[in-house]
């Protein structure tokens, strides 16, 4: 049997479906990318990581180990956020299925990768050697914006830290629970996370310099790479409310089903059957007892279990 990674969806069909999903927002009325329209969240935090002689970084040094832990979104706070993704793939345009965490509810959304930073530039008082990348939300995600992740090494004093920038605002929730639920949380929860994401990378480098090993990645025997390191799903999360996309998905996007997700037996279930309002109307089945194990299945129309 496949090893689970998160309860509430399945995340292998989750997670291929999201090259089928844009970016849910336009980056020519953002910041930074554009010329920002309506309220957007700027952030920016730093935390100094270590030091190493001045000059290029050192192999094996702070900043090589720090940029193989971004690389591998080991530095995530698994309370809050986790992220599945497929391993051996180029981290450019790299799809991640998020897992949003807040007590008893978990949210499934997409992201992008959309730029890899790999550069030595000029701050105006020092050369730094940076390396990092970026991503952007899909369509279904909570939120709408971009978030860097960047190692950073002054060239001149040869200290090296870790940056988090990014802009980001609400999306648009279908669920008003979901909606105020967000509005009421979600930017002090966001906050966390980025002050947590920071102390969780200089604990890991403090741990690596002692000699510590650094964190295996989860790999599952189908690519599938579960982050951070060292954490399973326990058998009380299948209790937990879950929702995949939550924030809107926009007419002509290939999971728009007009009203609600699509369900089918997972492989190996037993034969359950569906009320299928779009493609088959008069086929009416009975799904009581089988509301987990389904997946999702956009390609078969839009199909709701019988209440």
């Amino acid at each position: 049997m496949r090893e689970r990674l998160f309860w509430g969806v399945d995340e292998a069909v989750a997670l291929d479906e999201l090259c089928r999903l844009p970016i849910n927002y336009d980056p020519a009325l953002a910041p930074e990318d554009g010329r920002a329209e309506g309220h957007w969240h700027v952030d920016s935090g730093t935390t100094v990581l270590g030091r190493e002689p001045p000059g290029p970084p050192e192999d094996g040094g702070v900043f090589d180990i720090a940029c193989r832990l971004v690389s591998q979104y080991e530095f995530a706070d698994a309370r809050i956020l986790r992220a599945i993704y497929r391993g051996g793939r180029p981290l450019l345009g790299r799809n991640m299925l998020l897992e949003g965490r807040f007590c008893g509810l978990r949210f499934y959304f997409g992201v992008r990768v959309n730029a890899v930073i790999d550069q030595t530039r000029d701050n105006g008082h020092a050369r730094q050697r940076v390396w990092g990348w970026c991503y952007q939300t899909l369509q279904g995600h909570l939120e709408q914006g971009r978030l860097s992740y960047e190692v950073i090494k002054d060239l001149n004093s040869g200290e090296v830290v870790f940056r988090v920038a990014g802009y980001s605002r609400q999306a648009d929730i279908r669920n008003p629970v979901v909606r105020l639920g967000f509005r009421l949380f979600g930017r002090r929860t966001q906050e966390r996370f980025y002050r947590n994401v920071q102390r969780r990378m200089s604990r890991l480098l403090q741990a690596a310099q002692r000699g510590q090993p650094l964190p295996t990645p989860t790999i599952r025997a189908d690519g599938i790479v579960l982050a951070p390191a060292g954490i399973r799903p326990r058998r009380l999360e299948r209790l937990a409310r879950g929702w995949l996309h939550a924030g809107a998905l926009k007419r002509g996007s290939s999971q728009w089903c007009g009203a609600a997700w699509c369900v089918l037996p997972r492989s190996g279930a037993p034969a359950v059957g569906v009320v299928c309002l779009k493609l088959a109307p008069e086929r009416r089945l009975d799904l009581r007892g089988y509301m987990r194990g389904f997946e999702h299945r956009p390609d078969l129309g839009l199909l709701l279990p019988e209440k």
